[in-house]
């Protein structure tokens, strides 16, 4: 069995760069349960990096002094030009660099619990609450409001002032782990959690953070849970092969999607809305059009592909995370086999490999020009992205495509190569 398939030699696959990590001490007495970076998350507005590093701490590094503070040299090793560089928040004495006043501040927050699941939800583009008696809510978040949502071991759901590193609302209603959480991107402070007690749970932060729904249908642990960019859809993927789409103004289930053959753990809407990435055990990664229920595009990680049979049983190609860069163009995938690959979305093999030991998850930088990984030792690596200039056509397509379904192009009267074009056929 291989990563790669025969047509392709690994030796002519690209190598990314890793350009710094965020390392965490180990004591003599850690153990090695409860150290899992499980999340890792960057702000909508690029400011701040979140990462859970275990033993119930989350770390908010303001991520432009990050990129500040990159410091040549590799784990020891001679310095030299190309030699990847170690990311560090703190100053030549190993002391934490003292912030300037005005400057985003680092916090450390213990959350009192191993941290599952991290959100970062904003209030930008502000949108009005759905609740009317807002005028006696005990929070008036304003249009800069930058909060961090932490789903914990113990079901609980811990809402924390990004700014201040303080804890505004403790949310408590899962029966067990809060797997994942993903805020609306329309400015609502929607909040939705996913958990092992099988159902997904909607919050109105704007309503001090009272529950909206319950949405059920899950028949195992929900691992994840996405919104679609105009926050009109939600896609929640979990145990048993399952992927579940929401319709989230009526809190009804619009469709399953089949088609993999293993626990689905993670999942993520392209830019424009128009595709839909789902990441499983079964070996692979699927691109959905979910406006008509079908597979654009299988990315496999084993070869020959494996039968539905050996794909649903336990192998070393167990796909954990899945991210899709914000050019629309571009997707990571973390495997069991110690690689990160970038895919693009044109093509059935990596653009770029990089080596990685027990990998979790992954997410793209606000621009979309570095990828951070979270490990099981709680620690962080961040690597520069494959470089490439998006054509016309493809900014054109991702423009329409925010504002069309795929059933409202293909009525278009346009040429057939077009619109096989603008539905993603061609990938």
């Amino acid at each position: 069995m291989a990563s790669f398939p025969d047509s392709v030699n690994e030796n002519d696959i690209g190598k990314a760069k890793c350009i710094g990590e965020l390392l965490v001490p180990v004591a003599p007495f850690d153990q090695k349960s409860g150290r899992e970076a499980w999340t890792v998350a960057f702000a909508p507005n690029g400011s701040y990096f979140a990462w859970s590093q275990g033993h119930r701490i989350v770390r908010l590094i303001p991520w432009t002094k990050c990129l500040k503070n990159f410091s040549t040299g590799h784990c020891g090793e001679a310095t030299n030009a190309s030699s990847p560089r170690h990311l560090s928040c703190q100053n030549s004495n190993g002391n934490h660099i003292i912030p300037v006043a005005g400057e985003p501040r680092e916090h450390t927050i213990d959350c009192g619990d191993i941290v599952w699941g991290l959100a970062f939800g904003s209030s930008v583009p502000e949108k009005q609450s759905r609740c009317v008696n807002i005028e006696w809510h005990r929070f008036r978040f304003g249009q800069d409001q930058l909060l961090l949502a932490t789903g914990l071991n113990n079901g609980r759901i811990k809402i924390w002032d990004v700014y201040t590193g303080k804890l505004l609302l403790n949310l408590m209603d899962h029966t067990d782990v809060v797997r994942d959480l993903t805020f609306a991107p329309d400015g609502s402070l929607m909040l939705v959690s996913a958990s092992r007690d099988k159902t997904l749970r909607v919050w109105d932060l704007k309503d001090d953070g009272n529950m909206v729904k319950v949405l059920r249908g899950h028949q195992n642990w929900v691992y994840c849970s996405a919104f679609s960019p105009d926050s009109s859809i939600l896609c929640s993927v979990g145990a048993g092969k399952a992927v579940f789409l929401w319709n989230m103004d009526k809190y009804t289930l619009i469709r399953k999607l089949e088609g993999h053959h293993h626990d689905v753990v993670s999942c993520e809407f392209s830019p424009d809305g128009a595709l839909l990435a789902t990441a499983s055990y079964d070996t692979r990664v699927i691109l959905w059009d979910h406006h008509k229920a079908t597979v654009l595009l299988e990315l496999g990680h084993l070869f020959p592909p494996p039968s539905p049979i050996f794909a649903g049983g336990a192998n070393d190609r167990w796909v954990r995370s899945v991210s899709f860069c914000p050019d629309g163009r571009h997707i990571a995938s973390i495997t069991d086999d110690r690689l990160i690959r970038f895919w693009s979305i044109e093509e059935k093999a990596p653009q770029a490999i990089a080596s990685l030991t027990n990998g979790l998850c992954c997410a793209f930088s606000a621009e979309g020009n570095v990828l951070a990984a979270g490990t099981r030792d709680g620690s962080v690596h961040f690597w520069e992205c494959p470089h490439s200039i998006a054509s016309l056509q493809h900014m054109c397509r991702m423009a329409l495509r925010r504002v069309m379904s795929t059933q409202q192009v293909e009525a278009l009267a346009i040429p057939t190569p077009l619109r096989d074009y603008l539905t993603y056929k061609v990938i």
